[in-house]
């Protein structure tokens, strides 16, 4: 292989493919890392199956997004980050022996207790979560949270978040009994089923009729009404992921009863500026959580790059807890 290529996971006309292409060539604002490790999220899959998420029909596009590895070359312009640094990036084309980032989308590795692998896990669910819960839901102190939705990794790093928050209550949901019964693990203080007729209720119980302060919804479809009862007079819901589907019945007299903030929100139709203001909050107000060990996110399983499809598989067989995991060979 020539000293400007490399190998990389491309989706082409009959799926995902390991190719040869061109090592990235960054811009003034960006970085470039010698790939370590890579997660593999539902967006990947979900591209795969033919949705639009950045990839242009027809054409041979590097997968993945969040990355960890060293830094091997910088822009003019990067600030605070030096060829060598240890880092976890979020850009494009991350399933690849190289990969770019603009330099405001990386954050350190803390250099005790995490390793690439473990930064890769925990990155890119750190900064959603701190951006759901805390720039959108305004989440503060001695509030109540529920998960919708918690064994997806985000999910995981949600109801830890609510924790290293001061949530005097977390609630989690899953519709499997085996990842419910882990949810504790990842400071759950109750874990229910959303298919049960009776989790409002459970809910309410627990909120002494009140109902949650803010609502982090991964699931949507069926839970939608639900979810506006098992939320307090004047609480939150912040809309982040469409699990159990993207459509279904809302009820707007209950949510006008209820007085309630419904925020949706999604990190593909941010600008470049925008991300680059989602990463800096995160890093200020959580990310050194990351080095104390205030987030952990379990290994489901790892791959290595060329067994991407192998990752993909393991994705649509809904059977994981935490995070699959794509590694990059010296």
């Amino acid at each position: 292989m020539s000293e400007n290529k490399m190998k990389a996971v491309v989706l082409g006309d009959s799926g995902v493919e390991i190719a040869e292409v061109d090592v990235p060539e960054i811009n003034a604002s960006q970085v470039l890392v010698k790939v370590a490790a890579c997660s593999v999220n539902r967006s990947d899959l979900l591209t795969t199956q033919g949705h639009n998420y950045g990839h242009v029909g027809g054409e041979k596009k590097v997968m993945g997004a969040s990355f960890t590895g060293n830094v091997v070359a910088i822009g003019d312009d990067v600030e605070g980050i030096s060829i060598g640094d240890k880092v976890a990036a979020t850009g494009a084309a991350g399933w690849a022996e190289y990969a770019a980032s603009n330099w405001r989308r990386v954050n350190p590795v803390p250099s005790s207790g995490v390793d690439l692998i473990e930064a890769a896990a925990l990155s890119s669910g750190v900064v959603i979560m701190h951006d759901a819960i805390v720039t959108n839901g305004h989440f503060e102190s001695g509030q109540t949270i529920l998960i919708q939705g918690a064994s997806s990794g985000v999910g995981i790093i949600a109801m830890q978040m609510g924790k290293y928050l001061g949530a005097s209550l977390v609630i989690g949901t899953s519709t499997n009994a085996e990842r419910r019964g882990r949810l504790a693990q990842f400071g759950a203080d109750m874990s229910l089923d959303s298919r049960d007729e009776d989790w409002v209720d459970r809910v309410l119980e627990a909120t002494d009729g009140n109902g949650v302060d803010l609502l982090v919804d991964q699931v949507s479809g069926y839970t939608a009404n639900q979810n506006m009862s098992a939320t307090k007079v004047h609480g939150r819901i912040i809309n982040v992921g469409r699990l159990g589907g993207d459509k279904g019945e809302f009820d707007f007299n209950k949510h006008a009863e209820r007085r309630l903030t419904y925020i949706g929100t999604t990190g593909r139709t941010r600008s470049p500026a925008e991300h680059a203001e989602v990463f800096r909050l995160a890093r200020e107000g959580v990310w050194d959580g990351v080095g104390r060990g205030s987030f952990r996110m379990p290994i489901d399983s790892t791959f290595d790059l060329s067994e991407a499809q192998a990752a993909l598989d393991r994705m649509a067989e809904d059977k994981h807890f935490g995070r699959i995991m794509l590694t990059v060979g010296a």
